[in-house]
């Protein structure tokens, strides 16, 4: 005796479809934060230059240590 064919069931294969995209978008957003530390990182620092324009500009506003309060 011959069984009548199985009727496939969808919601397996979407939630395997499901499951490779949250897979796939969580490898990106890895891929993406690592390569852009190694970016980041191979930048060379420049803070000496901030550092002594905001350090000018604090001074450009106090007013000369010996002037009338």
């Amino acid at each position: 005796m011959t069984r009548p064919p199985r009727k496939k069931n969808p919601t397996f294969g979407i939630a395997v479809f499901i499951v490779v995209a949250i897979l796939l978008v969580i490898a990106t957003l890895i891929y993406n934060a690592i390569r852009e530390k190694h970016e980041f990182e191979s930048q060379p620092t420049q803070v000496a230059p901030v550092a002594s324009e905001a350090a000018a500009a604090v001074n450009a506003l106090k007013p000369a240590s010996g002037a009338a309060q």
